[in-house]
This record gives structure tokens, sequence and C-alpha cells, in this order.
């Protein structure tokens, strides 16, 4: 019986030029779940002062991974972490280059909701999957106009490498080596139906 993370899931026809695309899923919601629970004793490890940490997610899907992670902290620590949502769309270091190249193909601005001062805080950015390193440095530059954190930490679901910047995190749920032409995008019950992680060729 194949892995799960080499199981064909689907082939698309493209409408454009008739190409196949690819898509296999490298997690599962099972898979999902167990790792967020690494990932929460992996945190409380390195963060012995819970009362101190707050958990951002990055908009979009690293709000729902921030807040499952709060959860779960709860449940396993009996302390629940305050959490916010950054947004990086005007952070971003591609804005200008979007507007003249593709003025009708803008990022979606999404809402910065941090309610509670960052000041001293030990802050977790939490986000997806983790690629060229941009959108982490543009959530540090979004979270810095918000005040002095004690120390900002990063935790990601995935790792996909190729960064463009000298970024690592500090929790991974999973590392996956892939190529520039591949896409790896989570999927989450609060937003798409279904817990999974998939992979698709371009």
């Amino acid at each position: 019986m194949p892995r799960l993370q080499e199981r064909l899931v689907s082939a698309v026809v493209e409408e454009n030029g008739g190409q196949v695309r690819k898509s296999k899923i490298l997690m599962d919601g099972e898979q999902i779940a167990r790792t967020l629970a690494r990932m929460t004793h992996e945190i409380a490890e390195q963060v012995p002062e819970l009362d101190n940490l707050a958990l951002v997610g990055i908009q979009r899907r690293g709000v729902e991974l921030a807040a499952r992670l709060a959860t779960l902290f709860a449940s396993f620590y009996s302390v629940k972490p305050v959490t916010g949502a950054i947004d990086i769309t005007f952070y971003r270091d591609d804005i200008d280059t979007r507007s003249a190249a593709a003025p009708y193909d803008q990022p979606v601005v999404h809402s910065t909701d941090l309610p509670f001062d960052v000041n001293g805080k030990t802050i977790v950015l939490v986000d997806d999957v983790l690629y060229t390193g941009r959108t982490i440095r543009a959530a540090i530059d979004a979270l810095f106009d918000y005040g002095r954190p004690l120390s900002v930490r990063l935790a990601v679901l995935v790792d996909r490498g190729h960064r463009d910047l000298p970024i690592r995190p500090d929790f991974v749920g999973k590392n996956v080596p892939t190529s520039r032409t591949e896409q790896v995008s989570l999927r989450l019950a609060e937003t798409d139906g279904a817990d999974e992680v998939i992979i698709e060729e371009e």
C-alpha cells in the first residue's frame, strides 16, 4: 500500500493548454492534529513562562493554526495563551511590483487584530507554509509597528525550503523537499471544509 504522502489524489486538466496538474496529500487531518500537539509541547519546552506567551497567526491560515495551538495549550497545560492576527499586505516587498505588473491581481487585505500589549511579550508567529521567508520578514516588520516584544519565535506547519532570506523557523511541523515549480498549500476545516496539506505541480 503506497505511503500517504506519495498517494496521487487528483489529476486536473488545466484549461490553459490542456496541461495535467497532479496533486498529492502530504498530511491528512490526523497527521496535522498530531503535529500541532507535538509543536505545542516543543513551544512549552522553549517558552517556560506561558503566561507571557502570545500566539500571532499570519493571515490567513496561520490565524486558525494559532487558535488551535492555544486550545492545545489549554488542554495540556491549563494555560491558554492570548492570540492575535497580523496582516502583512502593505509590508510586502513586492507590492509596488504587483501594482505595476498586474493592477487587477492584488493581494486580499485582511485585518490585523492584536488585542494585547505587544511590549515585553514572548511572541510566536504562526504560519502555514514557509517558503522564501519574505512573508515572515514582512510579519516581523508589521509586528514591531505595534511595540517591542521580549522575543519573537517562528512556528510553521510546513517548511518547504528555497529561502531567499536568512530566516529559520524555531518550530517545524514537517520539512518537505520541493521544487520551485511545485505549490504547497494547507486546507483547513474552518476555511476549506477539510484538514490536509497538498502539494501540486504547477
